[in-house]
Formats: C-alpha cells, structure tokens, sequence
C-alpha cells in the first residue's frame, strides 16, 4: 500500500482526506485479519447481549470500552507487523520479538475483555439461571 499524499485543499477538505484514510486503514484492518472480523464478531454478539439484558449506562461503557480495547490492540498490532516486515524481511531475532510483543498485547487486551465481560454479565446471567 502506498503512502497517501500529502492532504491538500481547504482545511475541512484536509480533515475529509485524513478521515478518509483513517476509513481506509479500518477498512484494510477487516480485509486482511481474520482476528479483527472474529473479534468484530464477538463484539456484535456482547453488544446484543447488552441490549437483551438491558445493561446500565456503566456497564455500556465498560463493555464498549473493552470493545474498542480489543479492536485498537489488533490494528495497532497489524500495523506494527506490516512495518517489521517491510523494515526485516528476513527473519531477525528483533523483529520476531517486536511482533511477539505486539501480539502479548492484543492477547492482554483480550483477556482483560473477557474478564470484563464476565463482571458486567455475570450477574444478570446469574439471575436469569435463578429464575
């Protein structure tokens, strides 16, 4: 992928080109991972428990928090590959660790989600199994 050039115009056609890259790099992020759609998956599947269990406004923001936890985790995780291997093609032991780094952190998002997800639903799927 190349560069985008340099935004041109007026400002608000200069704010336009930068959001319309930024559209660019989530949409490349759902093309090209399979972690991201799965995790985008499961993002829908919380989001519709939410409404089913009708959470409050604090447990919104702690589920969409730990939503976007997870999906900004995994494109900057992507990100940082792309750049590994366009600056180390070869196997390097820095560049392995780099990329390593970088997927503990989408791991680490991830387990934090579901813990998360955990103290908002536990207890409303408990109530719903004491009915």
């Amino acid at each position: 992928m190349n560069t985008p050039p340099r935004a041109t115009g007026s400002a608000w056609q200069r704010l336009c080109q930068r959001f319309g890259w930024a559209w660019r790099g989530v949409i490349v992020l759902f093309r090209t991972q399979a972690n991201a759609r799965i995790q985008a998956a499961a993002a829908i599947a919380v989001t519709a428990a939410g409404f089913a269990f009708h959470i409050s406004i604090g447990e919104w923001c702690a589920v969409l928090g730990a939503i976007a936890l997870v999906l900004v985790a995994e494109a900057i995780n992507t990100a940082i590959e792309a750049v590994v291997d366009l600056a180390s093609p070869e196997v390097h032991p820095l560049a392995e660790r780099a990329k390593d780094v970088a997927a503990g952190a989408v791991l680490i998002a991830a387990v934090v989600s579901v813990i998360m997800g955990l103290l908002v639903f536990g207890p409303h799927l408990l109530a719903l199994i004491g009915r």
